[in-house]
């Protein structure tokens, strides 16, 4: 445990949000939980294929509810983001994301917002959000207000 993010919150837990394109669920979810868990979880997210630059209508959405996700990137997933997480929450990655035992798998079934309107990627963006409550309950911490 020498890295730098892990000294910081040596006893924090580490989730890590994976979809195909890294720009819609997955940053929603990263940033959804990165405001409601605070300094108490580690938050990672990428994409098996990122895309280039995150999807608009979700900044929006986001920006909606004062979250703002403009400066974000799309990242890869890489084995090591996998094995230095202890939840990996898959949302249509399907095969691509790689499996490593004693990690706990969560699969997401969401409605993909690419190509879609802020309209559409509102409910999208309400039901990730309803989620990343439960778990956090699950976790054991508290939601930020």
């Amino acid at each position: 445990m020498s890295s730098p993010s892990a000294a910081s919150a040596p006893s924090a837990a580490s989730v890590l949000f994976v979809c195909v394109h890294n720009a819609g669920r997955s940053q929603m979810a990263a940033a959804f939980l990165t405001r409601l868990g605070g300094t108490r979880v580690q938050v990672r997210s990428a994409g098996s294929a990122p895309a280039d630059t995150v999807n608009p209508a979700v900044v929006e959405a986001l920006a909606e509810v004062g979250i703002d996700i403009s400066a974000e990137t799309p990242k890869v997933l890489t084995t090591e983001a996998v094995q230095d997480s202890d939840v990996v929450i898959t949302m249509g990655c399907g095969d691509a994301c790689p499996y490593f035992p004693g990690k706990r798998y969560l699969d997401w079934q969401l409605k993909d917002p690419a190509g879609q309107g802020v309209a559409a990627v509102r409910p999208i963006r309400d039901e990730i959000e309803r989620r990343i409550r439960g778990l956090l309950a699950e976790l054991g911490i508290e939601p930020a207000a």
